[in-house]
């Protein structure tokens, strides 16, 4: 007897007695397990913008109501103040 494979026994009674398969189950609720696990992976893919836009508008309402951005004081009066009394005092002092 030539041993042309190192593992020679193992290799023919494993040929002789043909493929080895798992025990059988229940296909149909396998298949329905599948899909089940297949469209709850699919479910966590989708995404509820449809532009980004749309996401960084939610982002920064999001923020905003956390209180990330800081006080929401209005420096527009201010500064609109503040340039007209340098104008005003700019004009009182040429004339």
């Amino acid at each position: 007897m030539s041993r042309s494979h190192p593992n020679h026994l193992f290799t023919i009674s494993v040929l002789e007695c043909g493929m080895i398969t798992a025990p059988s189950h229940d296909t149909n609720s396998d298949l329905i397990a599948l899909e089940a696990t297949v469209d709850s992976a699919r479910a966590g893919f989708a995404c509820m913008f449809s532009t980004s836009d749309e996401y960084e508008h939610a982002l920064i309402a999001a923020r905003r109501a956390e209180g990330r951005y800081g006080s929401s004081f209005d420096w527009q009066p201010v500064l609109l103040g503040g340039c007209a009394a340098v104008l005003l005092g700019v004009l009182l002092a040429v004339v």
